[in-house]
């Protein structure tokens, strides 16, 4: 028996773990996989009710959604369709001859939802948060990272083989000849390995603050001269923008490598490839399972998920929010938000006082993060309303599965970028309710929990309050200190860049968060290394998390501590399939659960007071080497 002082984690988790089955079509199981499989379970069977016409409710969006279900789930159809409603789509860029035939439909191309490899898109601007203005970004790469192209990179042959031998057996059935497909397979590693040279790499893209290369719009059409910019944008937003934020400077460097005359012959391939990935899920079963085969290889996952589960999790893509309103409204009660509510006002009011009384941060600073607590905006459970644009997606019951979904990405395409030179809309959710999971949002200074986190283990209305600030309490404070994280802390209270804090302030935040780094770095998981930089911004909103989660905790007459870090520890009980915990490693910037347990929590003096932690034990940390930091 694993004792609390040697392995905290283990200590909580190990017996679970000996025997926890992870099902056969995923990646992992425990705490939020398991919360997420119950909350799908009810979501099939409530929605094969709607499918066979009972208790259906009365909501014109659902309905187009049990229409949509109902195609989804016509899998007769679809065996007899088989590749046909794609047809058309690929007979449209086979066509095209040169790049001049390509750049001359660009734009329709954008606005269709039909692939046009430029990574175009609408976002806060960092600078005045309050509007929407236009990025340039990248591609991304076949591999999980830029790392893996490294030429000592242990798996770089592997997965390339892997993701070449799956593309064989896929577009086999689309009928391509071992001609064509060898062709277009050696066109595509060929500007994969051009993207992979000069986009960024996970770690680069963690540090939101480097991010930001304003251009003017003149000078930006300079890095891509063969590209009709002007009629682009004429076409999708109406007029030519006058600046353009860039966030992958290097790939618009060698924009020339892509899109040009020289490149043609690989970009063609490229998208040709990009419009049998954009249709695989909307056609037979053999063809999806095959589609998902690159990725449960590199996951370790052995079988395909269900064709009815699968089928669920793809008609309720373009009406996730309207699910997540049903079952908020179905199992989130008015008491429990009441509740959460009041949590999250007392994790704000405890992270204020923490702040007061911080030691090592000047009262100017201290009075401007205080000013950034105070305008962060709280949403809970479920959005207000829909987004206007779910009325838009109405079911052709007379096209095809294929054709509805273009349709539906066209709707949330012409969304997208309507929002251009608008202002920032504050009331849009990025989750939906049935999702088991939270976010801060740095551009909007926003928090948000939706309904399905808010039950246990992370929070229930029959546990103690002291295993509420372990579960959900930890979890609110951990987005609440993104805000003052180590991306967090370069925005203002608009969520605007800007740099608010003195010199020595920020030198001395970054000696603490630099401590944070050297626990992590270097860990093991499953034979991969931490990158304790990939990670740390994580790992600051952890650490801060459970500090002003335990402080509230103390607040309460039943306050229990060992309540608390055991909850804590369960929260993040995991287990995962070897390839996959190696590939979160290279990937991921959480660390991985059991750290993300037995690295923090030795940053806590009431932890070696509750477990009676002694030097030589596993767990011991001496006290010149804890890190608190908010």
């Amino acid at each position: 028996m694993t004792r609390y002082q040697d392995d905290f984690y283990d200590a909580i988790n190990g017996e679970w773990q000996q025997t926890a089955e992870i099902p056969a079509d995923k990646s992992q199981t425990g705490g939020f996989v398991d919360l997420d499989q119950e909350i799908e379970d009810l979501m099939l069977a409530t929605t094969d009710k709607w499918l066979a016409g009972e208790e259906v409710p009365e909501d014109a969006i659902l309905a187009n959604f049990v229409k949509y279900h109902r195609l989804v789930r016509d899998f007769d159809k679809r065996e007899a369709d088989g590749i046909t409603p794609v047809l058309p789509l690929l007979k449209e860029f086979q066509e095209l001859e040169t790049f001049a035939d390509f750049t001359a439909k660009l734009a329709e191309f954008e606005l269709d939802g039909k692939p046009n490899f430029l990574p175009f898109g609408v976002s806060p601007d960092f600078m005045d948060a309050r509007i929407n203005v236009l990025w340039a970004s990248a591609p991304s790469t076949i591999l999980p990272d830029t790392t893996y192209y490294a030429e000592d990179h242990p798996q770089r042959e592997e997965l390339l083989t892997l993701w070449k031998e799956s593309s064989v057996n896929l577009l086999k059935a689309y009928d391509f000849s071992d001609e064509e497909i060898e062709d277009l397979l050696e066109k595509r590693l060929e500007l994969d390995r051009r993207v992979a040279a000069v986009v960024l790499s996970n770690e680069e893209s963690s540090e939101y603050a480097k991010l930001y290369h304003p251009y003017a719009y003149e000078d930006f059409k300079k890095f891509a001269p063969a590209l009709p910019l002007d009629d682009f944008f004429q076409a999708v937003l109406g007029q030519v923008p006058d600046k353009v934020i860039v966030d992958e400077e290097r790939f618009w460097q060698a924009a020339d490598q892509f899109y040009s005359e020289e490149a043609w012959p690989l970009l063609k391939a490229t998208l040709i490839l990009s419009v049998v990935n954009l249709s695989t899920s909307y056609l037979t079963e053999e063809i999806r399972v095959l589609s998902g085969a690159y990725s449960r290889a590199l996951s370790g996952v052995p079988e395909a998920k269900d064709k009815v589960k699968a089928a669920y999790q793809l008609a309720q893509g373009p009406f996730k929010q309207a699910l997540g309103l049903w079952y908020a409204h179905e199992k989130f009660s008015p008491e429990a938000k009441a509740d959460v509510e009041k949590k999250v006002a007392t994790m704000i009011d405890v992270y204020k006082e923490r702040l007061a009384k911080n030691d090592w941060l000047t009262p100017e600073t201290r009075d401007k993060a205080i000013v950034k607590l105070n305008v962060i905006k709280p949403y809970i459970g479920y959005p207000e309303e829909l987004p206007e644009r779910y009325k838009d997606k109405v079911v052709d019951e007379t096209a095809s599965l294929f054709d509805n979904a273009l349709a539906f990405a066209r709707v949330e395409i012409k969304h997208s970028w309507s929002k251009w030179n608008q202002p920032v809309d504050y009331k849009e959710w990025g989750m939906p309710a049935h999702m088991v999971n939270a976010y801060y949002n740095p551009q909007k200074n926003l928090i948000v929990f939706p309904a399905a986190i808010l039950q246990a283990p992370f929070y229930d209305l029959h546990q103690s309050s002291s295993a509420n600030y372990g579960g959900i309490g930890a979890v609110i404070a951990h987005e609440i200190s993104h805000a003052f994280d180590t991306n967090g802390a370069s925005f203002d209270e608009n969520g605007s860049l800007k740099d608010w804090w003195t010199e020595s302030d920020y030198t001395a935040f970054k000696e603490k968060t630099q401590k944070v780094i050297d626990q992590f770095d270097g860990q093991d998981s499953y034979g991969a290394t931490i990158n304790g930089k990939l990670t740390v911004s994580e790992n600051v909103a952890d650490l801060g998390g459970i500090a002003a989660a335990l402080e509230a905790a103390k607040r309460e007459p039943d306050f229990s501590a060992e309540e608390f870090f055991y909850n804590f520890g369960r929260i993040w009980r995991m287990k995962g399939r070897p390839e996959f915990m190696k590939l979160l490693a290279s990937v991921d910037v959480h660390a991985p659960a059991k750290l993300r347990v037995n690295v923090q929590v030795p940053n806590f003096d009431d932890f070696f007071t509750t477990y009676d932690v002694k030097e030589g034990d596993g767990m011991w940390r001496s006290p010149e080497e804890r890190v608190i930091i908010w």
